[in-house]
């Protein structure tokens, strides 16, 4: 493979006529709601209607169709949580290149599945440890060992200018360069190659990448001053959980210009659920990321013209579960704590009577009654009408006659309950 040694405006555009009729021009919509939450106007890049649902393919591609005849016959390997695999299977069995792709433990149903039905018999799904470096590992195992071409999900040049097409495309559909463009992050792929494009075609253009606030490798990067693994990391934004930005992508970030910020897990859940309940937009955690920081940890001018990607829309059914509960207790709604009931009749409803105010709801109990003792434990979980009613219940508590202990979030015990 003929490789390029960076990413420049050239290379991004030269990309963008490899992608011509095989990624799709997906739309940008202006957005009421959150153009009212920061007055201003507010465009969605729709990332989540692309071919595979997330803007991978446009980096997936553009590196695969590179290869030669020999490198195609090796086959290609690579490391995914779930998005960059659906693009490599796309472009495998479009380009008819067999390939295997290693994904954590903790993809998503939904997304192994996508990738084998995109794949099809050209892909082969092998699942490995728990983190996008686990997988990353075997893959690289994999290519040192078979003399298959490694395709990164986010560090190598020719995947960087596929993903920066994602911004000449924007100013190509408005027909000029907005004032602010809001990019998710996870290894930098995307932020990158946008910055790499906008350094010469859009350099009035302000870009902002914003991370989940478990997973902040490309932060630590700049505050290093090169890329160092995180010690841990949160797995929710699957998309964008990156223990470590990439060699590549981290100075092109750091000289790009760019800002960078970061946003609660919990706070993404809640636009998740917003942005499907008034939008009608399914997104997934890392496709939620830019508009959960806006207005918040990202600050925008009145009347500025602001592009928000949302990147990726394949989200499991079954994680809403998790994503509501996420927000309540980021909303301050949801609240757990171990209470010691007196093992005698009635203990339970005074607990509704005189401790439980009117609007609160019971939304989870779990008692253990043990005979032999006076009291017997139960994990409560409270949920609040208004967070400001959490004064009210935590008073009646702690002037009842039962033993309390409020589970705090980020202790041991509240992993095991969310």
């Amino acid at each position: 493979m003929q490789g390029i040694e960076t990413v420049s405006a050239r290379t991004v555009e030269e990309a963008a006529k490899r992608l011509a009729g095989v990624v799709t021009r997906t739309p940008l919509e202006p957005n009421e709601r959150l153009s009212a939450r920061v007055d201003a106007r507010v465009w969605l890049k729709r990332e989540d209607l692309q071919t595979v649902r997330s803007y991978k393919i446009r980096g997936a591609y553009n590196f695969i169709v590179q290869l030669d005849a020999e490198h195609r016959e090796r086959g290609v390997v690579c490391a995914s949580a779930g998005n960059h695999a659906q693009g490599v299977a796309y472009a495998c069995r479009r380009l008819g290149a067999n390939g295997r792709v290693y994904v954590p433990g903790t993809t998503p149903r939904q997304k192994r599945e996508r990738i084998a039905t995109l794949g099809g018999s050209h892909i082969e799904v092998i699942v490995v440890g728990e983190t996008y470096e686990d997988a990353f590992s075997a893959a690289k195992q994999d290519a040192e060992n078979t003399g298959a071409t490694l395709v990164p999900a986010f560090d190598a040049p020719e995947t960087v200018a596929g993903q920066g097409t994602v911004a000449m495309e924007v100013v190509a559909q408005l027909g000029f360069v907005p004032d602010v463009m809001v990019v998710p992050v996870g290894g930098g792929g995307l932020l990158a190659g946008i910055a790499a494009w906008a350094a010469e075609r859009a350099p009035e253009m302000r870009i902002v990448g914003v991370e989940p606030a478990g997973a902040t490798c490309m932060a630590a990067a700049l505050a290093a001053g090169e890329p160092v693994r995180l010690e841990s990391v949160d797995t929710f934004v699957d998309g964008a959980a990156v223990a470590q930005a990439g060699s590549v992508t981290y100075p092109l970030v750091r000289d790009g210009g760019v800002e960078l910020t970061d946003v609660a897990e919990g706070a993404i859940c809640t636009e998740m659920l917003a942005m499907y309940q008034s939008d009608g937009v399914i997104a997934e955690p890392a496709g939620a990321l830019a508009t959960a920081a806006l207005g918040t940890t990202v600050k925008i001018d009145p009347g500025q013209i602001v592009v928000c990607v949302v990147s990726g829309g394949n989200n499991d059914v079954s994680r809403y579960g998790e994503v509501l509960e996420r927000s309540l207790i980021h909303e301050g709604l949801k609240h757990y704590f171990l209470v010691g009931f007196p093992q005698e009749p009635g203990a339970l409803r005074r607990f509704l009577d005189e401790v439980l105010g009117p609007d609160d709801d019971i939304t989870r109990f779990e008692y253990v009654k043990r005979n032999s003792r006076e009291t017997g434990p139960a994990l409560i979980g409270v949920e609040l009408a208004r967070p400001g009613d959490l004064e009210g219940l935590l008073h009646r508590l702690e002037v009842s006659p039962l033993q309390v202990e409020r589970v705090e979030p980020g202790s041991p015990l509240f992993h095991f309950l969310v």
